[in-house]
């Protein structure tokens, strides 16, 4: 395997561990911390940074694996039926063959690595964005509750105040009826001893 395609490798072991941390049961302040850590790190965006350009490129290497996956299937195809490169009609036997079918091995070998590592890269972008998602809404979720606790404690409060208010407009009606009867009377008594009694 060359130097490039075993750096690919490399790369894909290193995202494969990454995905094993992301999907770990952990608790929610070591996640928290964790993403947290990762989100606001200057030295993780400029890894994120440089890990955009080299999937740039390997990409360019997918592309270049799945053209050389397509030529040695067509030269190997035009070899079986013997109408080869070489204009013969006889098909090739023996080493030439077994040559051929190396070269379609690593052609095929190089596409899937290259494959695998940029699907596994859009898998764990995916997984990272759906995680943040996640602990946004258990923290909305968290204050949410702690707020509705508080809404519902105040609700409770306003209940009560408005029950001692009830008895305290009871009491004032009470008292004002007391007082207007008293006021009517009063004023019968006055009106009664105010009138002048006539003479017999």
């Amino acid at each position: 395997m060359t130097l490039y395609y075993s750096l690919v490798f490399a790369l894909l072991m290193f995202e494969m561990g990454i995905f094993m941390v992301l999907i770990f049961p952990l608790p929610l302040t070591w996640r928290r911390q964790m993403f947290t850590f990762i989100s606001t790190n200057p030295l993780i965006a400029k890894l994120q940074y440089g890990l955009k350009i080299t999937f740039i490129f390997i990409l360019i290497l997918f592309i270049d694996s799945v053209n050389r996956v397509y030529r040695v299937q067509r030269e190997l195809i035009e070899a079986t039926h013997g109408n080869g490169p070489r204009g013969g009609a006889t098909a090739i036997l023996g080493p030439e063959r077994t040559e051929v079918q190396a070269r379609k091995f690593y052609s095929q070998r190089n596409m899937y690595l290259c494959g695998f590592t940029l699907f596994l890269s859009l898998i764990l972008n995916r997984t990272y964005v759906l995680i943040l998602d996640i602990l946004r809404l258990e923290e909305e979720v968290k204050l949410g509750r702690s707020s509705g606790t508080k809404s519902i404690q105040d609700y409770e409060g306003l209940k009560e105040e408005l029950r001692k208010k009830d008895i305290e407009l009871e009491a004032l009606k009470k008292q004002s009826q007391g007082l207007a009867r008293a006021y009517d009377d009063l004023s019968d008594t006055v009106k009664s001893e105010s009138t002048p009694k006539k003479d017999k």
